[in-house]
């Protein structure tokens, strides 16, 4: 089962993400890091296919597949 892994420091919110999981399964958060921006979080782990569409799509290399 793959897992998607987001380095909360590393993220600028950018979006990207969110908009090419074609499972829909990445969201920003509703609450602010301690940069003041919004995060990108996964909405359902077991729901990740590692496709890689959200690692290929982040230019601060902020996300990260497992298995």
């Amino acid at each position: 089962m793959a897992k998607v892994k987001i380095n909360k420091k590393r993220c600028k919110g950018c979006n990207l993400c969110v908009v090419y999981c074609p499972k829909k399964n990445l969201k920003l958060e509703d609450k602010l890091n301690e940069a003041g921006i919004y995060t990108a979080m996964a909405i359902d782990e077991s729901n990740c296919t590692g496709c890689g569409f959200c690692f290929i799509m982040c230019p601060d290399a902020a996300l990260e597949i497992e298995g």
